[in-house]
C-alpha cells in the first residue's frame, strides 16, 4: 500500500503553499487535492480569506490544467489562488528569456521614420534623430544624442533605464510611464552621459549617469571599478 502523500500543505506569513507531487498521475494529484481541502478547510462564511500559492514541481502544467487546479482551490468559499509556479518552462519561454537578457549593438544613426525594437537591451553607437524611435524590452543604452523617442521597459519592466550621451529626447517611456520632456528641447547646456529611470514616486526621472550605480546595483554583472 502506498502512504506517500501527494499534496503537502504548508502555512507560511502569507497564506497557504501547496505542494504538489510531480511523479503521480495528474487524477490522482487532483482527487487528493480536492479531499484534502475538504478536510482541512471547510466552508465558512466567517472565515477570513486565505491566499494560495501552487508549487507543481517538477510536472510541466498548460493553461488549462493549471486552471483545474485553481478551481479546486477556488470551491473552497475562504480559499484565493494568487499564483501557480513549477521547475520547468517551455522552450519558447526559455529562448523569450534568453533573448530578454540579450543585448542588441546597432552603429549609425536613427534617422527619422526609423523604428528600431529588440526584446533585451539595445546598444546604439550613434544618433537617435528626432522622429526615430528605439524600443527595447530592456535597457536603452545610446552612445550619441537622443533626441527622439525612446521607449524601454517595453513589456513592463519598471526597473529599465534609458541612458544617452546627450538626452534631448521627443519623448521618454519606460514600462507605462511617460515623459514628453518639453525641459529637454532646445536645451543646450546638457550634461554629458545621463540616465532616465522611473522613481518611488513612479515618475520618470533625469540624472546624472553616476546615480545609477546605486539605483539599479544589478544592472550588470561587470565587477569592475569602485
Amino acid at each position: 500500500m502506498n502512504n506517500k502523500q501527494n499534496v503537502m500543505i504548508k502555512g507560511t506569513k502569507e497564506g497557504l503553499t501547496l505542494h504538489l507531487n510531480d511523479q503521480c498521475s495528474f487524477d490522482v494529484l487532483k482527487k487528493e487535492l480536492d479531499e484534502k481541502l475538504s478536510t482541512h478547510y471547510r466552508e465558512n462564511e466567517e472565515s477570513p480569506l486565505i491566499t494560495v500559492n501552487i508549487q507543481t514541481g517538477n510536472r510541466y502544467l498548460p493553461e488549462e490544467k493549471q486552471e483545474e487546479l485553481k478551481d479546486i482551490v477556488r470551491q473552497k468559499r475562504n480559499l484565493i489562488v494568487n499564483d501557480v509556479t513549477s521547475n520547468v518552462i517551455t522552450k519558447s519561454d526559455a529562448q523569450k528569456l534568453i533573448d530578454e537578457k540579450n543585448i542588441d549593438t546597432i552603429a549609425g544613426i536613427i534617422r527619422s521614420g526609423q523604428i528600431v525594437e529588440v526584446p533585451g537591451d539595445v546598444l546604439i553607437v550613434g544618433d537617435v534623430n528626432p522622429g526615430g524611435r528605439v524600443l527595447a524590452g530592456g535597457n536603452i543604452y545610446i552612445l550619441g544624442v537622443l533626441k527622439g523617442i525612446a521607449h524601454a521597459g517595453y513589456y513592463g519592466n519598471t526597473k529599465s533605464v534609458i541612458v544617452a550621451a546627450k538626452m534631448i529626447p521627443s519623448q521618454l517611456r519606460i514600462a507605462e510611464c511617460l515623459n514628453r520632456a518639453p525641459d529637454y528641447l532646445g536645451k543646450e547646456d546638457v550634461h554629458d552621459m545621463e540616465c532616465a529611470y522611473i522613481d518611488e514616486s513612479d515618475q520618470i526621472v533625469v540624472d546624472r549617469l553616476q546615480v545609477l550605480k546605486h539605483l539599479r546595483p544589478n544592472i550588470t554583472s561587470f565587477k569592475g571599478g569602485r
